[in-house]
């Protein structure tokens, strides 16, 4: 089968999670994912859909394995909440990897295929994990990992995520780690289905995450992120201009490397799993 590189962006929020997004200043995760992936691959079709709607019109195993890659996005919902925004997405993921065709997730995206492969996610004792997750450590299942491909031992990603693995599933093989989350990269292996997936947003840039302050601000003020209001305007601030600007002057301030600062680093396993999984899985179906 020949034509061009077909993707499937699985959007994690329900539509009231995706206009909260858009006020705050973003957009809504599917959409977002999708830009960046039509950056990495211009000649890619992109569909998105959306489990969490009432009455999605979602694809069954077939239509999945027809994609040459699934990606899922993060989001706001909590899995062990359950409900009707949830159960479609696990179901839906389920038929993923009984699909063959090749899935990332980033953050909620980890999660969800978590919990479809049978394992646990749990609320993080240790709190909120939100603007970079520090000292990412590559352990040693992941240091010849192409999902890794390009990374140091150790960097740094931008984030927002409360919640975390609890119970690996039979098929995770975890890739790296920090002090905050023991699962911070890893891949679950079912049948014939590979999934990459990380804690952290890949796609994320600096403006996504200034929305992810001004969205949660109250409620990290009274985690005692903040001491105040100032200091989420002051925050989110430096975020915005670095959207603008990218400039490590800017990034000195909130401890930002080149690791996050260019963009070729930031989108590094979304790169890998393009090139390194994708790719190669749609040679070996004939489509190329």
């Amino acid at each position: 089968m020949m034509g061009k590189l077909s993707l499937l962006v699985v959007e994690g929020n329900s539509a009231e999670g995706r206009a909260r997004s858009i006020a705050s200043g973003s957009v809504a995760a599917g959409d977002g994912y999708a830009a960046v992936l039509r950056q990495l691959a211009p000649a890619a079709a992109i569909d998105i859909c959306y489990p969490a709607d009432p009455g999605a019109n979602l694809p069954g195993i077939e239509g999945l394995a027809a994609y040459d890659g699934i990606a899922i996005t993060g989001s706001a919902l909590n899995i062990y909440d359950g409900g009707p925004t949830i159960a479609p997405q696990v179901a839906l993921i389920r038929d993923a990897f009984a699909a063959g065709t090749p899935i990332f997730g980033s953050c909620w995206g980890l999660q969800l295929a978590t919990v479809a492969a049978g394992g646990v996610v749990r609320g993080n004792p240790r709190g909120r994990e939100i603007g970079v997750a520090r000292k990412i450590t590559v352990l040693e299942a992941g240091r010849d990992h192409p999902l890794l491909a390009g990374r140091p031992p150790v960097f740094d990603a931008l984030c927002v995520h409360l919640d975390e693995v609890a119970e690996r599933p039979d098929g995770m093989t975890v890739l790296a780690a920090n002090d905050h989350s023991a699962v911070q990269v890893a891949e679950i292996r079912r049948g014939n289905t590979v999934f990459w997936g990380v804690q952290y947003h890949p796609e994320y840039g600096f403006g996504d995450v200034a929305a992810v302050f001004r969205r949660y601000a109250d409620r990290l003020e009274a985690d005692g992120f903040f001491r105040n209001s100032g200091d989420a305007a002051h925050m989110i601030g430096l975020y915005d201009a670095l959207a603008e600007r990218p400039d490590p002057r800017l990034g000195w301030q909130l401890g930002i490397g080149a690791d996050i600062l260019v963009p070729e680093n930031r989108f590094r396993e979304l790169i890998n799993w393009l090139f390194r999984l994708v790719m190669p899985t749609r040679a070996a179906r004939g489509r190329s």
